[in-house]
């Protein structure tokens, strides 16, 4: 990572220039601002350390320039007056952190390393992402957040070895996506991928469907049936909700994935399985092995690498790029969100996740009449959720009372009479309801 350290101080622009090159980083320096932006605008620059107050150009300036001409640019800004109004001040032009005089070069080094972690991650995301748009693959990655990079990174890391992954998170965060994704980017990407759900086959109907079955295995085995494993072969086997994995199916996966061969059910014949297996689970399978319900040797043997979604109320940035994605995909017409309505949907918990976004955005350019989506156009469960979880409790009440004013009148067309019926009290109460919540 290259460095560039500017202070007017030279004591302090020594030190720290000659601190980070002992730490191995290629680092330059620059005695002001103007001679700081003539470094900029001729060499590479990953980081940028400066000192707040400069004669001539500051730090404000200097930054704010950097910025404009690379907006990728990291920064640390370094001060005599620490005061909070200066941090935010300096934050609000992009720089990632705030030091104060005299500098910590421990804390330094941890800031350092931290911003240089965050490259690497954007930098894995975005050859994903390069990769996918080149190849033209049928798979679409939304949202930049440093969430969903963190995933795309180890996407990036994990996809081209041939081990076994294991995908956790809540349903509905998208892990068959992220297992595609693994499938594309690995060495198997031209084989086929084959996906299991072990929440959704019988018990009695399992080991036949992943293994396959000889004719006459049993009553109704009318002919030679291939597995879901055998299928694979040469490719992926995506095991979603591996939680729900039969105990007595759990040791002849086991046996399958160690040596890699496997007979049909009723046969004799062992056929090789040269297959890269990815599983995913909602459930916490260290737990399920706690309790003696999950095999732990099968765990180990699933969880060569371990990729963690986060839920969609972790990674809310991302609600924007995928309210746009579903929009594209879903409407037939030029439709947007208002701001108000987007804040809303920032505020929800969505416990289901982007699926649960998917729908609201799905029902929400079917209802709606005009070209713009408002708040009154979300679910009341959204609205309400917003309302009672703000302020005090009397606050809170008189917000849900006015969502469930507005939305009477609004699913009677504004006819008092009807709405007042539907709620429950009387025309007069309402009105005098109507007007102390000025709906």
């Amino acid at each position: 990572m290259k460095i560039l350290v500017v202070d007017d101080d030279a004591l302090q622009r020594r030190l720290l220039t000659g601190f980070l090159k002992k730490k191995g980083y290629d680092v330059a320096d620059a005695a002001d601002g103007r001679e700081a932006l003539a470094y900029f605008n001729q060499q590479p620059v990953d980081l940028v350390i400066l000192d707040h107050r400069m004669p001539g150009l500051d730090g404000d300036a200097v930054l704010a320039e950097m910025k404009r001409l690379t907006p990728l640019v990291r920064a640390v800004m370094i001060t005599a007056y620490g005061t909070v109004t200066t941090a935010v001040e300096v934050m609000k032009l992009g720089a990632d952190d705030v030091l104060e005089k005299p500098v910590d070069l421990t804390t330094l080094l941890e800031k350092i390393q931290r911003i240089e972690q965050g490259l690497a991650v954007a930098e894995d995301a975005a050859d994903v992402a390069e990769t996918v748009d080149r190849k033209d693959l049928p798979i679409n990655l939304v949202g930049g957040g440093p969430a969903m990079q963190e995933v795309i990174s180890l996407v990036h890391r994990v996809a081209p070895t041939p081990w076994a992954v294991l995908i956790s998170g809540e349903t509905g965060t998208g892990k068959e996506l992220i297992a595609r994704l693994v499938h594309l980017l690995g060495p198997s990407s031209d084989g086929p991928f084959v996906e299991v759900n072990c929440g959704a086959i019988p018990e009695n109907l399992f080991e036949s469907e992943l293994f396959g079955h000889e004719k006459g295995a049993f009553t109704g085995a009318a002919g030679t049936r291939r597995g879901r494993f055998e299928l694979a072969v040469g490719g992926t086997l995506f095991l979603d909700e591996i939680g729900e994995l039969p105990p007595s199916l759990q040791p002849k996966l086991l046996r399958a994935l160690q040596e890699k061969r496997f007979c049909r059910v009723g046969g004799e014949r062992e056929i090789e399985a040269d297959v890269r297996v990815v599983a995913a689970t909602n459930r916490d399978l260290r737990q399920l092995t706690t309790e003696g319900r999950f095999r732990e040797d099968l765990y180990y043997r699933l969880n060569v690498f371990d990729i963690p979604l986060p839920p969609l109320r972790e990674r809310k940035e991302d609600i924007p790029d995928l309210v746009d994605f579903f929009l594209r995909r879903y409407a037939d017409r030029p439709v947007r969100f208002d701001p108000e309505a987007l804040m809303t949907l920032s505020r929800y918990a969505f416990p289901g996740n982007i699926r649960e976004l998917e729908h609201i955005v799905q029902r929400a350019v079917t209802l709606v009449r005009g070209n713009r989506i408002r708040e009154r156009d979300l679910p009341p469960e959204i609205r309400f959720h917003q309302a009672a979880h703000q302020g005090t409790l009397a606050e809170r009440l008189d917000a849900v009372e006015r969502e469930m004013i507005q939305t009477a009148l609004e699913k009677h067309d504004g006819v008092q009479t009807r709405a007042a019926e539907s709620l429950g009290i009387s025309e007069r109460v309402l009105r005098y309801k109507m007007k102390k919540h000025g709906v």
